[in-house]
């Protein structure tokens, strides 16, 4: 426990639950602490990125922003796996659907997550490391989706991306050919981190706009479909 408090992070030993939501952003995170759970206590605040910790039906759960991109995701699950003894981080956020299937407010879950970041260079391997999320959540994920009966959602590969303006305008049709559902920023990141710490994750992105089709959801529309994915992550939890 010597490395805590670590260089991001201000909270004490035993501050988090087991399980952890991360959303990109800190306010949504104050969101999910003041609208979601029972006696949600601050017990992160470093940079403005706001941790909470609270009760969701009795079972304690907690709740972080990671910011955005690779990078952010990386060093706020490395330090919540290593050291605050979190068993389960679960990234709720947004996503650009690259699949014609896919409609506004629709939710994907991250079964694999490509990327064209070089977060694996790290680890020496002598190959390409596929990041996957962890079984165990993705079914839990599946199964409250099928009870709740009224989301569409979709289980498949998410493309995180270190670029969010591509200077490669065929970016989308390249990766659309190989399947891939949508585009977000974090998720292969955190896959890697949790294989390396023996630990679970999981990303459970709702589509926000359809880089194929230019459907945009409404900021209204944003909202409701945010309330609906993080009850999914709550009932996981």
């Amino acid at each position: 426990m010597s490395h805590i408090p670590t260089p991001h992070i201000e909270a004490k030993a035993g501050d988090f639950a087991k399980t952890v939501l991360m959303p990109g952003d800190p306010l949504r995170s104050k969101h999910i602490a003041e609208t979601f759970l029972e006696d949600a206590v601050l017990v992160n605040n470093v940079r403005g990125v706001n941790g909470y910790t609270g009760t969701w039906k009795g079972k304690r759960v907690s709740v972080m922003a990671s910011g955005m991109g690779m990078p952010a995701i990386g060093i706020y699950s490395y330090e919540l796996f290593h050291f605050y003894d979190v068993e389960n981080i679960i990234r709720i956020g947004t996503a650009g659907a690259m699949s014609q299937e896919l409609k506004i407010r629709d939710i994907v879950l991250g079964m694999g997550a490509c990327t064209d970041s070089d977060y694996a260079k790290q680890f020496q391997l002598p190959g390409t490391f596929a990041p996957i999320a962890s079984y165990e959540l993705l079914e839990k994920a599946v199964n409250a989706l099928k009870a709740k009966g009224n989301v569409n959602y979709k289980v498949g590969n998410l493309y995180s991306s270190d670029v969010f303006y591509n200077d490669n305008a065929r970016t989308t049709e390249l990766w659309q050919k190989m399947g891939v559902l949508a585009v977000e920023m974090e998720a292969a990141a955190l896959y890697m981190n949790a294989a390396r710490c023996g630990k679970n994750a999981l990303a459970i992105c709702t589509v926000s706009d359809n880089l194929v089709t230019g459907e945009k959801t409404t900021s209204a529309e944003r909202q409701s479909s945010f309330s609906d994915m993080v009850r999914i992550a709550l009932e996981i939890a």
